[in-house]
């Protein structure tokens, strides 16, 4: 889901009802977009329990977005799913395939 074109009440339900949660965001003077910032803020408050969290996102020349709502999720409490990824401008097809895998491997944790 966009953040930026849902509605808040309906990104917050889908977290709720969902038992994994994998959010993006490029990176923008080392750090995460302010939207995902505020919004991962408000999302941690609620405390949502029981679910399994992975961040990606892409950089141009310093990263930092993924290693920050990484950490934003951890100080919460949340179980953060390794590997992170993040990825230097365009992502190449060895990048897509990362993605891929990390999908998988959430699917897998989900429907053990």
């Amino acid at each position: 889901m966009k953040l930026r074109a849902a509605d808040l009440t309906d990104i917050v339900t889908e977290i709720l009802d969902s038992k994994a949660v994998i959010v993006g965001s490029p990176t923008l003077n080392n750090q995460m977009f302010p939207t995902l910032s505020w919004f991962l803020t408000y999302i941690t408050g609620l405390k949502p329990k029981d679910k399994i969290w992975s961040f990606f996102g892409s950089y141009g020349w310093g990263g930092g977005a993924v290693r920050g709502m990484a950490e934003m999720a951890r100080k919460a409490g949340f179980e953060v799913h390794e590997p992170l990824i993040e990825v230097k401008y365009i992502p190449t097809a060895e990048d897509l395939k990362k993605c891929f895998e990390l999908g998988q491997q959430i699917a897998a944790e989900v429907k053990a």
